[in-house]
């Protein structure tokens, strides 16, 4: 315990003796880091953009033509209790005609207004899971009521599958990111750990503990982890936040800023920088520690 403070002394020395390889150490780390969270975001804000053209994507339910307008408007409690229905919109019949007016000319659009009307009344409705979609339909239609359901089966497979492709996609660059990352950083304080050979040699030789020759390398890792996860923060802050404005001049979708899952990115970049950076380092020392004085430098 009495060592501690002198530990952590020398692991921040060695942070400024080798100030190429720290800085090699950070570049590498940051990099990925960044690389990481850019694919987190783009996975969040692909995921919004499915969810709100699926939001978009109304289904129309045509009610019987026998059907009172007072009575149309009570079924529309009946199909917002349907699983899966998250919106529902009373259409009326003399709004729907509206549509045909052109179609139809003024002459016989005026001939089609009030008992006239030969359409149905209506209700447009959302669904939550588009997945669920001929689930919901089937339930649809089995509302007293009900006479048909328009069908958007290809659109909402189409929205499924692109879901779950930009998903999986952004799974395995993530996991890719992960292992080179992993790879390159490895190496790259392996590097540092061969700088470092003469002081290992000098304290092995004189009875030093593994313990006590792998604080001080740790506690380096550690802080060049934690340091790159908050540059990395930054970077990616300024990053999202120039992307999404760029975006929203071309696309009116709804995104999600890097502010609205900062607190978990940190959390998450400074666990995996501090991780990475402390595993990095007691793995690659670890060879180092199987040699006692001279064997050390290959003498």
């Amino acid at each position: 315990m009495s060592s501690i403070g002198y530990l952590i002394k020398e692991g921040f020395k060695n942070l400024f003796h080798n100030r190429l390889m720290t800085l090699a150490s950070m570049g590498v780390l940051i990099s990925c880091l960044v690389l990481t969270g850019s694919a987190v975001m783009l996975t969040i804000n692909a995921s919004d953009i499915v969810d709100s053209v699926g939001d978009t994507n109304v289904t129309k339910v045509f009610l019987d033509d026998n059907m009172t307008k007072l009575e149309a408007v009570y079924k529309g409690k009946e199909l917002k209790q349907v699983e899966n229905v998250v919106d529902v919109q009373f259409i009326d019949k003399d709004e729907s005609i509206q549509a045909y007016r052109d179609q139809l000319g003024e002459e016989v659009f005026a001939n089609m207004q009030g008992d006239d009307n030969p359409l149905p009344y209506s209700y447009s409705i959302v669904m939550d899971d588009l997945s669920k979609y001929d689930e919901t339909i089937t339930r649809i239609k089995a509302v007293p009521g009900v006479a048909s359901v328009s069908s958007h089966r290809e659109v909402a497979e189409k929205l499924t599958s692109l879901s779950s492709f930009i998903t999986t996609m952004s799974l395995w660059i993530i996991l890719a990111l992960a292992v080179i990352s992993l790879f390159i950083i490895s190496n790259t304080i392996r590097m540092t750990m061969f700088s470092h050979r003469f002081e290992i040699s000098i304290m092995k030789s004189v009875g030093a503990t593994n313990t006590f020759v792998r604080v001080p390398f740790i506690i380096e890792g550690v802080v060049i982890g934690l340091v790159s996860a908050l540059i990395s923060i930054g970077l990616l802050f300024l990053l999202s936040n120039a992307v999404i404005s760029f975006a929203r001049k071309i696309l009116d979708f709804p995104y999600t800023n890097f502010t609205q899952v900062m607190w978990p990115m940190i959390a998450a970049f400074c666990a995996a920088g501090v991780l990475v950076g402390a595993l990095g380092s007691a793995v690659s020392i670890r060879r180092f520690l199987t040699h006692e004085g001279n064997e050390v430098l290959g003498w």
